[in-house]
């Protein structure tokens, strides 16, 4: 337990020296100021008078005839942001994290940790601890702030998107793992980086395997797809499970038949990516 909390300590200090934590929070606090001042309502009696986004008007039947209940506009609306922090949380996440494994494996910093009587493995995933702490903290101050905005000017309070942040961490953990497992290997930030956000698209683009196998003729190919789609983390699942949860919506119809499946496969992979990375650092010579 100490080794751990030393090396978690060690990474914000880290963070701190090479002003990535302080370009964390001000990318994040841009976005939240972006936000607060995108949305304005005015709110009459407990419904939705007028709504404006970015200075604009936004006008509706409802809203000329005061039906529009605040809950529901409330609802709807973090749920359509909340697949936005997703995206936003996970890029902040990655790009301030991947260099973590990277500046481990750096000549003389590898040297002072080996010289220590701390076990290789036990070594790798407090740092992934430690990158996760950093990430999660700014989930929470994403998110929560949001919440908070949204309940000052609405006095509506939906526990819901507050909640949706545990799915952007889960969303985190397994791409932090694959940039542990690519630092590893490479040792460099930018392939970590790189290599971490090509899969977040591609997995992107498998979402819709079943109607890319269906323009395929080659079996080989359909193989390939249904592969990679079932070896990969479903980012876009994931998303999506977002945005239902917030807005209270019914997940699409792929997606709700097997809705423990992409989390299952997702949990695997980031296992697998971390057991992997924690047996080649071990063995690894520097």
């Amino acid at each position: 337990m100490r080794v751990l909390v030393a090396n978690i300590e060690e990474v914000f200090r880290e963070a701190a020296a090479r002003w990535t934590l302080m370009a964390y929070f001000i990318l994040s606090s841009l976005f939240i100021i972006v936000f607060a001042s995108a949305v304005n309502l005015d709110i009459v009696d407990g419904a939705l008078a007028g709504a404006k986004l970015f200075g604009q008007s936004v006008q509706s039947r409802d809203m000329a005839t005061g039906t529009v209940r605040i809950e529901d506009l409330v609802s709807g609306f973090e749920g359509v942001f909340a697949p936005i922090l997703f995206v936003v949380g996970i890029f902040l996440a990655i790009f301030s994290t991947a260099h973590l494994v990277p500046r481990l494996q750096e000549k003389g910093t590898i040297d002072l940790y080996l010289s220590r009587p701390v076990p290789r493995i036990p070594l790798l995933l407090s740092r992934y601890v430690a990158g996760m702490t950093l990430a999660s903290l700014n989930v929470l101050y994403l998110v929560g702030s949001i919440w908070l905005i949204v309940v000052w000017k609405t006095e509506v309070v939906h526990f819901r998107f507050l909640l949706s942040g545990g799915i952007i961490i889960f969303a985190i953990a397994t791409l932090l793992a694959l940039a542990f497992l690519i630092g590893v290997v490479t040792s460099s930030t930018a392939v970590s980086i790189m290599g971490s956000y090509g899969i977040f698209f591609l997995t992107m683009i498998l979402a819709a395997h079943k109607q890319i196998e269906a323009a395929l003729t080659n079996p080989i190919w359909i193989w390939m797809v249904k592969t990679l789609y079932w070896s990969l983390p479903k980012t876009f699942e994931l998303q999506m499970m977002v945005y239902s949860f917030v807005a209270q919506k019914e997940l699409p119809e792929q997606i709700n038949n097997g809705v423990g499946l992409p989390i299952a496969t997702t949990a695997a992979f980031a296992i697998g990516c971390l057991a992997l990375a924690s047996w080649l650092f071990k063995k690894k010579e520097f």
